[in-house]
């Protein structure tokens, strides 16, 4: 009982940190649209950058972009808050019963994955050079999102006989 408690706890851990991290988006919406700006301007990368082709400097498209953002930041916090909710509904159930309430938790966490080493680490980090601003780089903090949410996704998706021998 205790892992399976656990695995709920985690999987609602990364749907409040994604809840959190939606509402900062809207009710701080300049400084955090900023970020989403410079980093598709490309115009704090170092000034001999031979990728500054790739920027993208149209106010639309960073509104766009930052639509997509958060629009995806809540969709994590959805699905890892309604399969928690799921998970818990199961926690009594046998093994095979909770195995198949854990859907909406894994579509949540992979989704969460994706999102930040896609969108920060692939995207922003290579393709915008993000890694070459001192000001606009947010690689580190994607990248710890990226650890917690591999682990929970990892420690949701063991058998609970691989976790109690």
């Amino acid at each position: 009982m205790v892992v399976r408690v656990s695995k709920i706890a985690l999987v609602a851990a990364i749907g409040v940190l994604a809840l959190a991290i939606t509402v900062n988006n809207l009710q701080d919406r300049q400084s955090n649209f900023l970020y989403i700006q410079h980093v598709m301007s490309m115009d704090t990368t170092f000034p001999d950058n031979q990728l500054l082709w790739r920027a993208i400097t149209a106010p639309t498209a960073h509104w766009i972009a930052y639509a997509m953002l958060i629009s995806t930041e809540a969709a994590i916090a959805i699905l890892c808050l309604v399969g928690a909710v799921q998970l818990l509904r199961a926690v009594s159930e046998p093994a095979k019963v909770f195995d198949r309430a854990k859907g909406v938790a894994i579509a949540g966490l992979t989704l969460a994955f994706l999102f930040w080493f896609v969108g920060f680490m692939v995207v922003g980090g290579e393709w915008f050079t993000m890694w070459q601003s001192e000001v606009w780089n947010g690689q580190q903090p994607a990248f710890r999102f990226i650890g917690c949410v591999g682990v929970v996704l990892l420690f949701l998706n063991a058998a609970e006989q691989d976790l109690q021998s």
